[in-house]
């Protein structure tokens, strides 16, 4: 039986073009500093497409932590200070209005009512994540929330999903990794748990089937799925 659920953030929580895009561009206009040539620049460092508002497949921004996306925007600006270029992207990204891929606060509740353990680890830093699980109301539903800087790694290492099993006494086997991500289900595949890929990330299914037990369309379909395992 499946008792622990664990959930990406971006594009899985919450949907990753709808809640990014604009976002994004913003960021890049800003650091461009008013120079087309810079920022397309920008725009193909971070695989941003600048006519549809959108990631491209394989995107560096999709999985990858905060210190990977300042870098390659550092490698096209010549930003030496990488802590302040973090921090400016990370004050933007606490303030980022999130676009949930389902009635959060409901589907929460659901599953917790339904005897499940949840938690949250994501490759974005812990203090903006709490902040949007806090926006969202279900911050409280959480018994473990991890960042890329929390101390116990990043995906696609398995680090941040062991800890949530440290914290809680779940077996990885009788926990789920549930994301949009070729690295969240490498980091649920290294930690030995069931992977379940969702499709409101930039990736497509047939990019996540050879790494996922099953894809869902998002995590609203997650208690029907669970239901039959259950």
């Amino acid at each position: 039986m499946i008792k622990g659920l664990i959930f990406d953030k971006d594009g899985t929580l919450f949907d990753f073009n709808a809640t990014w895009g604009a976002f994004t561009r913003a960021l890049l206009v800003a650091e461009s500093a008013g120079d087309p040539s810079r920022l397309h620049q920008l725009a193909d460092a971070l695989g941003y497409d600048l006519t549809a508002n959108q990631f491209r497949t394989g995107s560096v921004v999709i999985a990858e932590p905060i210190d990977v996306v300042a870098a390659a925007v550092a490698s096209v600006t010549g930003e030496l200070d990488l802590s302040a270029l973090i921090a400016r992207m990370n004050a933007g990204s606490s303030a980022a209005p999130q676009i949930p891929a389902a009635n959060l606060p409901v589907l929460m509740a659901d599953l917790r009512r339904a005897g499940a353990t949840l938690g949250v680890v994501t490759n974005d830093a812990e203090d903006p994540a709490m902040r949007h699980l806090q926006d969202a109301g279900i911050l409280n539903e959480m018994a473990f929330v991890a960042g890329y800087d929390s101390g116990f790694g990043a995906k696609p290492a398995p680090g941040q999903l062991l800890a949530f099993c440290n914290a809680t006494g779940i077996a990885p086997l009788a926990c789920a990794m549930i994301g949009d991500s070729r690295h969240d289900l490498a980091a649920g595949r290294a930690a030995g748990m069931i992977c379940i890929g969702v499709l409101t990330g930039p990736a497509l299914k047939e990019d996540l089937t050879p790494f996922a037990d099953t894809v869902l369309d998002s995590i609203a379909d997650l208690p029907m799925w669970l239901a039959e395992q259950w």
